[in-house]
């Protein structure tokens, strides 16, 4: 067995391959060109015959296509797994180099199925959460794009002072569009509004064809009508959250969940300096922190018991650290819902029932002063 590391790049790949022996056999660069790419892999499986090879890659923002060709070209298996803390030296050959000598010192692991030690291994998801990641990540590109762009439109009104005059309280309206295409204003505002207007129009009707999209993916996937009984979670929010989870129980834990959403804080624990803690890690999901800071606000408004525990918070520490918090109370829900398969008011009035019980044993264990 063969032990590929490749470090990924855009136009070129860098590659460190061992043998069983752990020496290596070839250390180089190849370009991502689709004729070299081809024949390199053609290459490399005439050097490793019957025997196979293992690959490991680290994952970015454009393995797709990587991870599809290995298996076509005699990959027994494809390791992805998040990039480790940035060293002082680096360079691409280092990496690629790391990465093979890693492989080859679990090789025992891995001949027996076991995970591999020391890094933290990404699970591929099935092709339908694929889909529904990409589908979610344009609906919240394209929201951005349509706030920028009423942005850019209220801003033109406020330079002439004209924002009084808009005939509704919400924008934009069919009445108020109607109103700024008969707008007279000086010749560049006028046209510049004239391109905000048509791009506007384009992105509503993207928006409108992505709405249709969710609404019937979402109406086969059950995870997701558990998800919609959350404060503030619809259609949209609820299928990002179930796509980039997966397959809930390789989860033991909430805090699992949380911890792979990046909401657990840093630690430093070193020497008589112990209990340090930072800022979360921000290692997982950026899309699912996004809407989890959406969600919370909500949750403060009609969770009850939930407000009561972010204001204990909020006084020691903030409300930015506090509402964090509810953001990391609130994966762990949705992790426990999902393992239960039970709505959210359900889930959390158990969650806090367990907790209670378990304060109480606390108590009466504790011995007399």
């Amino acid at each position: 067995m063969f032990y590929l590391g490749i470090d990924q790049h855009a136009k070129q790949l860098t590659i460190s391959l061992r043998d069983e022996s752990g020496s290596v056999r070839q250390a180089r660069q190849v370009s991502t060109e689709p004729v070299r790419i081809a024949n390199f892999l053609h290459e490399l499986l005439l050097t490793c015959g019957t025997n196979g090879y293992y690959a490991i890659v680290e994952v970015c923002g454009f393995n797709d296509w990587l991870l599809e060709l290995l298996p076509k070209h005699g990959c027994s298996r494809v390791f992805l797994i998040q990039p480790e803390k940035k060293r002082k030296i680096k360079t691409d050959r280092r990496d690629a180099k790391s990465l093979s000598e890693l492989l080859w010192v679990n090789q025992e692991r891995l001949r027996r199925g076991h995970p591999l030690n020391g890094v933290k291994q990404i699970v591929f998801p099935s092709a339908i959460d694929v889909e529904n990641q990409r589908i979610t990540l344009i609906r919240q590109r394209i929201g951005r794009q349509n706030t920028r762009t009423i942005n850019q439109i209220k801003h033109i009104l406020r330079r002439h002072n004209l924002q009084w005059e808009i005939p509704t309280k919400t924008f934009p309206s069919k009445s108020a569009i109607t109103w700024l295409k008969h707008l007279t204003l000086p010749s560049w505002d006028r046209k510049e509004l004239n391109w905000l207007l048509e791009e506007l129009k384009s992105i509503n009707g993207r928006l409108a064809e992505l709405e249709c999209e969710i609404a019937t993916r979402c109406a086969s996937d059950p995870r997701v009508q558990l998800l919609k009984t959350i404060p503030g979670v619809a259609s949209f929010s609820a299928l990002a959250f179930a796509c980039r989870i997966g397959d809930v129980t390789r989860f033991t834990s909430g805090r699992g969940l949380a911890n792979y959403w990046g909401l657990t804080p840093l630690v430093n624990d070193s020497g008589e300096s112990t209990g340090r803690r930072g800022r979360i890690t921000k290692a997982g999901s950026t899309v699912a922190r996004w809407l989890l800071g959406q969600v919370v606000l909500h949750i403060l408004r009609k969770d009850a018991n939930m407000k009561a525990w972010y204001k204990t918070i909020r006084v020691r520490r903030g409300s930015k650290i506090a509402r964090v918090a509810v953001m990391r109370k609130l994966s762990v829900v949705i992790r426990n819902m999902l393992a239960s398969n039970q709505d959210y008011w359900t889930c959390r009035t158990e969650m806090l029932e367990r907790r209670t019980k378990q304060i109480r044993t606390k108590k009466i264990r504790k011995p007399a002063a």
